[in-house]
């Protein structure tokens, strides 16, 4: 082989060599380097939903517990979390202190319908991710209209649906009355279950009772649809209303169907406050393993959690179901961050986290599977 030849292989090696390394070479966006990524986050730490905080302590506990370890590809996770009282024009005050000024790579698990809806025209403008928010609202899951934003928590509407089927197969002439919260959040539910007893809805629903999220006491509300001759109660309330409302049915010693949403079931967090007498009988869907249900003691993925409990959250309680979401919603954001490895833009961070295939996490209960796919519109069934 001549001279000239091996010096126009080695040209053409070192081409490659060159290529590969620009191909490999790391991609950020905004928030993220080769040593962080950088998380907004909002959270009522004050206010009336003050009691959903818990959940976003136990994220900030896992990533710390995630850095220790190393991080995600060499890069520490820094979760900016700031308080909003759940008042959406705080919301978007804090937004968008965190987008501008804080400059993170993404919003994370923010909590609340009318926070969110208040701040995702404005992150999808930006094409700033709002990822896994803790809704479960159908004006968050339009994926057409708002791209860059994904909800988190099951479908109001499909689980109030299947609570309405669930009445219809059961309960032999139901008079139902219903509390909900006046906002997207129960309106969603009260739609959901309207659909699900399709043309019976006005005959067997007696009486639609709203309460506001400021009010105090939901006291004079539960004494309206007792009133009412209803039979069955569809109670679709934060956690310190329902324990209000599962209180004062047992104290009066009206014994409906009670039907409790999958936002309040918590049994540490609602029915001992309320008293777990007065929660006997009370129907509930869950995708959650509960800490203080017997039948997860013995449980590997539960077993993992209390000692993430002891070991970085020893002041949070480790029965409550607030805590295990908090760890479950970590987990996977962890998983999609992976994913990305090198290549930490919006646009690929969006990518992984819609493409998300059959993830198990270990406190969801087996057989229920986390699946996204992008520009997939919810509907209810029909049958």
């Amino acid at each position: 082989m001549t001279t000239a030849s091996k010096m126009l292989i080695s040209a053409l090696a070192l081409g490659l060599f060159c290529c590969t390394l620009a191909r490999a070479a790391p991609q950020y966006d905004t928030g993220a380097s080769d040593t962080e990524i950088r998380i907004g986050q909002t959270y009522p730490y004050s206010g009336p939903a003050s009691m959903f905080s818990t959940g976003a302590k136990v994220e900030l506990a896992y990533f710390r517990m995630i850095n220790e370890r190393g991080g995600i590809n060499g890069r520490r996770i820094n979760l900016i979390s700031l308080d909003d009282a759940c008042g959406p024009p705080k919301t978007v005050e804090q937004t968008r202190k965190l987008v501008e000024q804080d400059e993170v790579l993404f919003i994370f698990n923010s909590l609340g319908t009318a926070t969110n809806a208040a701040t995702q025209r404005y992150l999808n403008a930006k094409k700033v991710p709002q990822l896994f928010v803790a809704t479960g609202a159908s004006k968050i899951s339009d994926p057409k209209t708002y791209p860059w934003t994904m909800g988190w928590l099951p479908s109001y509407r499909s689980e109030a649906f299947i609570y309405a089927r669930y009445v219809l197969a059961t309960v032999k002439d139901a008079k139902i009355g219903i509390l909900y919260q006046n906002d997207d959040l129960g309106k969603d539910y009260l739609a959901g279950f309207r659909a699900g007893l399709r043309e019976a809805a006005d005959r067997l629903i007696v009486k639609q009772v709203p309460y506001e999220v400021a009010e105090p006491t939901i006291q004079s509300e539960l004494t309206i649809l007792r009133a009412s001759g209803a039979n069955v109660l569809l109670n679709v309330s934060s956690p310190k209303f329902a324990a209000q409302a599962i209180r004062k049915a047992g104290a009066s010693d009206w014994k409906p169907l009670h039907i409790l949403t999958n936002i309040s079931n918590s049994v540490a967090g609602v029915l001992k406050p309320a008293g777990l007498d007065s929660a006997v009988g009370l129907i509930s869907a869950r995708y959650q393993k509960d800490p203080a249900d017997p039948e997860w003691v013995d449980d590997d993925g539960m077993r993992e959690f209390q000692r993430f409990m002891r070991q970085y959250y020893p002041d949070g309680d480790p029965q409550d179901l607030f805590n295990v979401y908090g760890y479950n919603v970590a987990q996977a954001i962890v998983e999609v961050l992976r994913r990305c490895g090198d290549d930490l833009t919006r646009a690929n961070l969006l990518r992984q986290a819609t493409n998300l295939d059959g993830l198990q996490l270990g406190t969801v209960i087996p057989g229920i599977k986390v699946t996204t796919r992008r520009f997939r519109r919810h509907s209810e069934r029909r049958d």
